[in-house]
């Protein structure tokens, strides 16, 4: 299982699609996912071990150059991380919901991980970029007191770049809302 994730940001996609193979070219990593994001971004995110992570995310800073935004490596990552990002999570009950929003993609990564390391938390989703100009977003769900502290301990992560725009706690969400956000 992997044990961290990294991710760097491009302003360019054409440089972010070269910077993502010599990512996966020169370190034991595989690819979480690659793609352009809003507004013409390129974001690669990768997991593997620690130090092959490290190695990967310091290879696609320096390819970046002067296309470079944003880059992140979290050691030891909360495993949701990666279904959340990928859309493959399905939770079995929601009892409240808690939803993050950021200006920026790597500063949401961060805090869904300080959300679910906060408390016994479920991700439903972790929305980078696409169909948002830029911004990102992150829903979770448990109990009240428990998404009350994901949300406590996300707004603090965001807060620490500056780049927060919400969070937004609702405790008992209606099952036609639900329905739309699965």
């Amino acid at each position: 299982m992997p044990k961290a994730i990294g991710m760097v940001e491009f302003t360019s996609v054409a440089r972010g699609i070269y910077a993502a193979d010599q990512m996966v070219k020169t370190a034991d990593v595989e690819i979480v996912t690659a793609a352009s994001t809003c507004p013409g971004k390129y974001i690669a995110i990768v997991h593997g071990d620690v130090a092959s992570v490290y190695d990967s995310v310091s290879t696609g800073e320096r390819v970046a150059e002067e296309y470079l935004v944003d880059s992140i490596v979290i050691p030891n990552v909360h495993p949701q991380v990666f279904p959340a990002i990928t859309g493959a999570t399905m939770p079995d009950h929601i009892q409240a919901l808690g939803i993050i929003e950021s200006f920026a993609q790597a500063t949401m990564i961060v805090a869904a991980d300080a959300v679910l390391k906060a408390a016994e938390l479920e991700a439903l989703e972790l929305r980078l970029g696409n169909g948002l100009g830029g911004k990102s977003f992150f829903i979770f769900t448990g109990d009240v007191a428990a998404v009350q502290a994901g949300v406590e301990a996300g707004k603090a992560a965001a807060k620490d770049n500056g780049l927060l725009v919400n969070v937004e706690v609702i405790p008992s969400p209606s099952d036609v809302l639900v329905a739309s956000l699965l």
